[in-house]
């Protein structure tokens, strides 16, 4: 709790499970004297919304507070991640989705995922483009109003069109991750052999200024043996 960026990301993930079950279970509610006071698609929209909203928190409290951590830098994206699959998968077996809509958007959030820790174990990062930043908005916002349309049905065009920039974002911004990627992994090989070359060359060199230098000094010392040898 002393870094409070971090609790926020770890209270994201610890909601996941609840909002699952909100979202997939009718008999989850919250209920007083009889009544129903929030219905399960309401609690699961209020989570949803919530953990969106701890993630854009966490990460300014970090970058505010100086609080940026190698263990926060980790499971944010991780948070991220497990909170809109789960709703994804959760929104298909619902059939409120189609399921080769939410196979694409998991398969490229794993794919630049991948690319980042490749990337990172180069020794580089690969920041978020503003097309990743803008498929991050609507991916929210399309998930929210499929949720909504649950209750009302006349939102699901609406939900529908935010799903598919979400596709078409999320695309066109693993087009611009892989571009980038392989352009510094590229400039990374290419420096990592001419260094390599290089130290060889310098190997190379050092071994026949060693050579000389000995035959320098056998040569003198032959030379030095001729001359103390009587005639």
């Amino acid at each position: 709790m002393k870094n409070l960026p971090n609790a926020l990301t770890l209270a994201r993930i610890f909601l996941v499970p609840l909002f699952i079950a909100a979202l997939v279970q009718h008999n989850f509610q919250i209920t007083w004297d009889g009544r129903i006071i929030v219905a399960n698609d309401f609690l699961a929209l209020i989570i949803f919304l919530a953990c969106a909203f701890t993630d854009l928190l966490d990460g300014y409290l970090a970058r505010r507070w100086k609080q940026v951590t190698t263990v926060g830098t980790l499971l944010d994206p991780i948070a991220d991640k497990l909170l809109i699959s789960a709703a994804l998968v959760s929104l298909v077996e619902m059939r409120l989705l189609p399921g080769w809509m939410v196979i694409l958007i998991i398969s490229r959030e794993f794919a630049v995922s991948g690319l980042r820790g490749i990337a990172a174990a180069e020794g580089y990062t690969i920041k978020a483009g503003d097309v990743g930043k803008w498929k991050m908005v609507f991916q929210v916002i399309g998930v929210a109003l499929v949720m909504m349309s649950i209750r009302w049905p006349g939102l699901r065009p609406y939900a529908m069109t935010a799903m598919w920039a979400v596709v078409i974002f999320g695309v066109w911004s693993a087009a611009d991750y892989l571009r980038r990627f392989w352009r510094k992994v590229d400039d990374s090989i290419k420096l990592r052999r001419r260094n390599e070359l290089l130290t060889m060359e310098r190997a190379k060199r050092r071994i026949e200024r060693a050579e000389r230098i000995e035959k320098k000094k056998a040569s003198r010392a032959a030379t030095a043996e001729s001359v103390r040898r009587p005639s």
